[in-house]
């Protein structure tokens, strides 16, 4: 299989306090880029494939700054379209013990919102491609952007690609109703689709039997009705979800679950201390893809995911800068954390 994996999404620029601190007592912030599938991007050049990333940026010196972001770790950004007004902003305050993270997002007006889809060549930008990649924060930018996701969707099928998509709902972006009407409509063009049973349940209307997901309990039960649901409806390949319990927002546990349609296997789990979990989802489906691509069987695909994302817990940060011998070392049952000297 060809190892030229496209993705498709906003970058943001992100601000983040330093050490732990509220925004009303940050007089500075940290300073980085990342977006879901921009992130998924760059873990896969991490581990070897060649990652292509397709987007739109404003022309002036911010969107220059992510772009070179996003080179300095391989990405190929060649398809990145310049204009539009701004680049997209999220500030990050980082929780701990029992007070949660908090998000604000400041995008409205994106260049990626505004975009057009004669802006891309999807000939060029999918020649020689196995794998797309997209996420449900893309369309859940703008009308136009949904307009675009359906259009690599569709394009990408057309040439014989695999396509995956992760649910990823933000109820910041927009409701549950326009979200359901947009993603069931793309899931038609998916083979294989990532998502907790809350985000199955928001975006497509797949609902299980006494669940609540806030508790932080896993319930697998829960899962194999949904994952049952989705398969008969949209025929995925593949479902996948990351499952975390969360102890409090400084230990979370973590694993995932895969379902072909026939065998539900459910991961290894790992217990970890978070120093930043955004981008921990994107790790998993990066990581899953990458065991895909590179031949793994469906099983050792989602523990190669799982293992690349329990280790993104500890890097600050939206990319995954863990390496391939890493994962591959914890995979192997080496969580000791000892110093390698």
């Amino acid at each position: 299989m060809s190892k030229k994996v496209v993705t498709l999404g906003e970058i943001m620029l992100r601000l983040s306090t330093p050490d732990f601190k509220r925004f009303v007592q940050a007089d500075s912030f940290d300073v980085t880029y990342g977006g879901g599938e921009a992130n998924a991007s760059a873990a896969l050049c991490n581990y070897g494939l060649q990652g292509v990333f397709v987007s739109k940026v404003p022309d002036n010196a911010i969107g220059q700054a992510a772009i070179n972001h996003l080179r300095r770790y391989g990405v190929d950004t060649q398809f990145v379209a310049r204009g539009g007004k701004r680049l997209g902003i999220y500030f990050l305050e980082t929780g701990a013990s029992m007070r949660a993270s908090q998000v604000i997002y400041d995008r409205a007006d994106a260049a990626i919102a505004e975009v057009d889809i004669a802006e891309f060549d999807f000939d060029k930008i999918f020649e020689g491609a196995s794998w797309f990649h997209t996420t449900g924060i893309t369309p859940a930018l703008s009308d136009k952007a949904a307009a675009l996701t359906e259009a690599a969707l569709k394009a990408a099928k057309a040439k014989g690609i695999t396509t995956s998509i992760d649910l990823n709902y933000r109820k910041k972006l927009w409701s549950k109703e326009k979200a359901r009407e947009v993603m069931t409509k793309l899931c038609e063009y998916v083979d294989v689709c990532i998502g907790n049973e809350e985000d199955a349940e928001t975006t497509l209307g797949f609902k299980s039997k006494g669940t609540d997901v806030t508790k932080g309990e896993l319930n697998l039960d829960g899962y194999k009705d949904v994952f049952q649901q989705m398969k008969e409806k949209f025929g995925f390949k593949y479902i996948a979800s990351t499952l975390r319990e969360s102890h409090s927002a400084s230990d979370n546990g973590w694993s995932a679950l895969v379902y072909d349609g026939n065998e539900f296997y459910h991961s290894k789990q790992y217990e970890v201390r978070i120093v930043d979990r955004v981008g921990s989802g994107d790790s998993f489906a990066s990581g899953f893809i990458y065991g895909l691509v590179s031949g793994m069987k469906l099983n050792d695909a989602a523990e190669f995911g799982v293992a690349a994302s329990a280790l993104k817990h500890t890097i600050p940060g939206d990319l995954n800068h863990a390496t391939l011998s890493e994962v591959q070392g914890l995979m192997k049952g080496d969580a000791s954390g000892r110093v390698q000297r």
